[in-house]
């Protein structure tokens, strides 16, 4: 993987919102209820380009049914004079994830696989799994054998203990060192050289946010007998008419790219065009099920459209409704108390692919939100939730490095209010 696509994918794991430890939200006076507000949040993206945390934003919020909200501000291209639109194209990094997720749960219905059928069963390189327990006295790694097999559960939900080489420890350095993600290696390569490493806890004992999603795209292969990319598109991407939407984009769709844009001390400077559009060039053997994944606010907003529909847009099923309940739904046994950054997203747990609100938000730094919403974010920024308790979803396109959770924090105000604590749940 390039290095600067690597510190890109770094930053959106790294990188959590900042939310202090407070008092529980029954302490919290706040309210229940809230109506969208086009002058608040026209008022909120105006806010992100004049603090210099982004040069061009978009938001569209759909509820009830009808479009609530479009907006777009700034720039796609500052040095093109190109106004951000809705029809630019972004690179939405690891919103790619619930996609690659709801594409192996399409097999799951098929029958072709059980949640906790052992990953080894299909790519015998996990066979044999062992952990890193740390080091020695001489500061050698020590691993032990896995007390149970990585289940495509584990995978689904970050508790297979597979490494994204983004830490010091033994398992990571090894990660950095064989880049499975490299753009040279397609998925079968990756899978087999992520299953012969070690992982990084035992399965199943704790959450950390990993490649699991990428072994889960080969597992696509496997189970459809057809390349990823192309059953995402047979199966997701043409259904829903997200005629916008790949990893690779063809030559005459560039000039619609954002361009990203790096927050330093002297401003935002733009990153080099082929480092963060690496993953939407033609002709690369790696289509990733973590990233990659290009394309426009309203394709994106359909896919989000689909899942608050229960796995239906406009009469097109592409999952029950009981599916996307399992996937929605925290799947973290509480015993799962290391959770790595993932409290940083707020009261939540985490469903399959995506992270789902357990509890109310626990004070003001905390982002707005409603107890069963779920949702999931990208490297550049971007993010995208679910809300069910409102019938409403949001998508909100930028391209800012390193990952900037406030962004997040001020959207979500602008669109429920700052007061807002939505339903107490159970």
């Amino acid at each position: 993987m390039h290095a600067a696509l690597r510190l890109a994918l770094a930053a959106t794991i790294l990188t959590p919102l900042a939310v202090s430890p407070a008092a529980p939200a029954d302490n919290v006076a706040g309210t229940s209820s809230f109506a969208v507000n086009k002058k608040r949040i026209d008022t909120s993206l105006g806010n992100m380009l004049t603090s210099g945390r982004a040069v061009g934003v978009s938001a569209l919020v759909w509820q009830g049914g009808k479009e609530r909200y479009f907006g777009a501000q700034g720039f796609a291209d500052r040095e093109a004079n190109r106004p951000m639109a809705r029809d630019t194209l972004v690179n939405i990094f690891s919103m790619t994830k619930p996609v690659t997720g709801v594409a192996l749960m399409t097999l799951w219905e098929a029958g072709k696989f059980g949640l906790d059928d052992p990953v080894a069963r299909y790519i015998p390189e996990f066979a044999n799994a062992r952990f890193y327990a740390g080091k020695d006295a001489n500061g050698v790694p020590l691993y032990r054998p896995a007390t149970r097999p990585v289940l495509i559960r584990d995978l689904m939900r970050h508790t297979a203990g597979v490494p994204y080489g983004f830490t010091d420890t033994a398992p990571d350095i090894l990660w950095k060192a064989n880049n499975p993600l490299s753009l040279d290696n397609d998925l079968e390569t990756a899978a087999k050289m992520i299953g012969g490493l070690p992982l990084t806890f035992d399965p199943g004992t704790q959450w950390s946010y990993s490649s699991g999603v990428d072994v889960q795209a080969r597992l696509v292969e496997i189970f459809s007998g057809m390349k990823f990319s192309d059953y995402v598109d047979k199966t997701i991407f043409k259904p829903l008419g997200m005629k916008d939407s790949a990893w690779a984009q063809p030559a005459e769709k560039l000039p619609r790219f954002a361009a990203s844009y790096a927050r330093t001390t002297t401003g935002m400077t733009r990153v080099p065009d082929e480092q963060t559009r690496a993953l939407s060039w033609a002709g690369k053997k790696m289509t990733m099920g973590g990233a990659g994944i290009c394309t426009t606010i309203d394709d994106y907003m359909r896919f989000a459209r689909m899942l608050l529909g229960k796995g239906t847009l406009e009469g097109v099923r592409i999952l029950r409704p009981s599916t996307i309940r399992l996937m929605s739904t925290d799947q973290l046994d509480p015993r799962i108390t290391e959770r790595l950054w993932l409290p940083g997203k707020g009261n939540v747990g985490f469903g399959l692919d995506f992270a789902v609100r357990t509890g109310q938000p626990r004070d003001a730094k905390e982002n707005r939100g409603a107890v069963g919403e779920f949702f999931w974010d990208g490297a550049a920024s971007t993010l995208f939730w679910i809300d069910p308790a409102n019938d409403l979803a949001a998508v909100f396109f930028v391209q800012t490095f390193p990952f900037d959770g406030t962004l997040h924090h001020d959207f979500r105000e602008a669109v429920y209010g700052a007061d807002y604590l939505g339903p107490a749940g159970d």
